[in-house]
């Protein structure tokens, strides 16, 4: 049986609709895609019997909001009951929420597409761990997936076997739904309360959350939500800021009405909603999020006092104001003891910019290959070490990751940036101002915070410039290739004289694993390649990147270049771009 899934560890994806159009609205799926479904569901219950030695798995399974979710949970639900397993079924779940609630569980199945268009779907699977599952781990069920859609009559078996699975049993799952949906939100209340605050301990939890609703008593914080149909308008997140004295205001809950992906051209929705309550009055409103549909990931807009108006944040800076929020919140709570080792781990794309913050608060930073996953893994590998890596993430797409989460969410991000703000006077600006020698002003606001942090001009993740379409699918070959259009380059482009570039550092990632000073480009494979450009005093002060993606039909190219220079950043990402483009030739 053919299939054009894209079967990475990050999620098994395509257009779902039944019409191939990747904005189609309609719920409507192929047998073929009911088919993929079952044979899915299949191999990952299989997977869980074999790895939890239980005949019946504990299984989580939800779905975010677009369209076709109810229809591949309809077709996974036969094949799970068919298997016998014990099913918790939630519906409209976000991402976030399924993972705390599996923590409990053998494992969980998220019907998702992330950011992708409204037509796209797809499938994501993790045990009991509070993540995705590893590469790895994902490998091993998209071969034993392929191995089963090359029999056409094996592949028919299985889905008439699912489908005459108990009516009871199917019946049962769907009238304990209320039931699951209950849980699954009382067990991420929990968790989140326990990441925002650093503790497992209830008592320390509750100190902690009655020391912020003391201090939003005294300076009222509003935050404003565009949920755009997301999963989340069906989470905790209203009830759970008004717990904590935090006024709460929302638009688009019920309705997808724009694009998904939680970049700059949709943020402008929330912008002026919170422009909007300012102008009638409502000045707490100064934060601001837009969850993308399975409620991982929330960018951030925040109210400028100065300027008086919306200001939607780049990604970049929506992850490093989360990386000092959470680095000064470690310190303040954990800066006496003597084996506290801070740590941030990220991607290889994300800005310099970490590292000079990081370097400011004495902490280490470690990189991973894009991908979720690989930076969760990164971060584990980290903490088995001794490093107290409490922040962690993409920040080349603003993707913050609090432990003990496993996964983005904008909750974590939102109380990072309230707890920068509410907690003032000995709190964690003044930690980051002491330590970087800025003078401490106790009215700050986040305006402030953000012109305190080190300058760089960074490649927008969603840019069209950072999107290159090239017809080589050998990733490795094509950067071989590069290699030598670019030590042809570096001795005869002007650029480098023009920006006092002396010499280059190549830097690859695979996985959880870095590698620097590599001399043959090709070693990357379909990682991450990084050129770091060095001044005469052998300070990095810029950088090219590229990788193709691994979810999308597409090569992702960037640049980070310290200080306020767009200019540099400009001809720096268009010299990476014609080299490549000569090189794909």
């Amino acid at each position: 049986m053919k299939h054009n899934m894209i079967l990475s560890a990050s999620g098994w994806r395509k257009v779902f609709a039944m019409s191939g159009d990747e904005q189609d609205k309609s719920p409507l799926i192929s047998e073929e895609d009911k088919a993929l479904s079952v044979i899915a569901a299949n191999v990952f219950c299989e997977y869980l019997k074999n790895k939890s030695g239980q005949e019946n798995p504990v299984i989580a399974i939800g779905y975010d909001t677009r369209p076709t979710g109810l229809s591949i949970a309809g077709a996974m639900l036969h094949a799970l009951v068919a298997q016998n397993a014990i099913i918790q079924f939630s519906g409209v779940t976000s991402a976030p929420e399924i993972m705390a609630y599996a923590k409990k569980l053998d494992g969980f199945i998220y019907i998702s597409a992330s950011h992708n268009p409204i037509g796209h779907n797809g499938i994501k699977f993790g045990i009991n761990d509070g993540g995705v599952l590893n590469g790895t781990e994902n490998a091993k069920l998209v071969q034993e997936f392929l191995k089963r859609l090359e029999n056409d009559e094996e592949v028919k078996k299985e889905v008439e076997f699912a489908y005459n699975c108990s009516s009871t049993q199917l019946k049962d799952v769907f009238q304990s739904l209320e039931t699951s949906k209950h849980n699954a939100k009382k067990a991420y209340h929990d968790f989140i309360k326990h990441t925002i605050s650093d503790s497992d301990n209830k008592d320390h939890q509750t100190d902690f959350f009655e020391m912020l609703q003391t201090f939003a008593a005294e300076r009222p914080i509003g935050v404003v939500c565009d949920f755009n149909g997301s999963s989340r308008a069906s989470c905790i997140d209203k009830e759970f800021f008004r717990e904590q004295k935090i006024n709460f205001y929302s638009i688009n809950e019920y309705e997808i009405v724009h694009e998904i992906i939680p970049e700059a051209e949709n943020l402008i929705y929330v912008a002026q909603e919170m422009e909007r309550l300012q102008s009638i009055g409502v000045k707490d409103a100064i934060l601001g999020y837009m969850p993308d549909c399975d409620g991982d990931r929330g960018n951030i807009v925040y109210w400028d006092e100065k300027q008086k108006k919306a200001i939607i944040l780049k990604a970049q800076e929506v992850f490093s104001l989360s990386v000092l929020a959470e680095l000064t919140y470690s310190i303040w709570k954990n800066g006496s003891d003597s084996t506290f080792k801070p740590a941030v781990a990220v991607n290889c794309p994300t800005s310099m910019r970490i590292e000079e913050i990081a370097t400011t608060l004495g902490a280490q930073v470690f990189r991973a290959e894009v991908g979720e996953a690989n930076v969760v893994n990164l971060a584990r590998e980290k903490r088995a070490e001794g490093y107290n890596v409490k922040i962690l993430g993409e920040g080349s797409n603003g993707g913050t990751i609090t432990y003990p989460a496993s996964v983005r969410d904008p909750l974590n991000t939102i109380f990072a940036f309230i707890k920068l703000l509410l907690m003032r006077d000995g709190g964690l600006y003044s930690i980051w101002c002491k330590k970087s020698g800025i003078p401490y002003n106790p009215d700050f606001t986040l305006t402030d915070v953000l012109e305190s942090l080190p300058k760089y001009t960074t490649t927008g993740v969603s840019e069209p410039r950072a999107i290159l379409k090239v017809h080589s699918t050998n990733q490795a070959e094509l950067k071989q290739k590069f290699q030598s259009v670019f030590e042809a380059e570096w001795n005869t482009s002007p650029l480098p004289q023009k920006y006092a570039l002396t010499s280059y550092q190549a830097v690859i990632t695979n996985g959880t694993k870095e590698t620097k000073n590599i001399k043959d480009f090709s070693l990357s494979q379909k990682g991450g390649l990084k050129i770091i450009f060095k001044n005469k005093e052998n300070q990095d002060i810029a950088f090219i990147w590229m990788r193709g993606s691994g979810t999308e039909p597409v090569f992702r190219i960037m640049c980070d270049v310290k200080g306020d220079n767009p200019q540099m950043e400009k001809e720096l990402l268009e010299w990476e771009t014609k080299m490549l483009e000569k090189a794909d030739k």
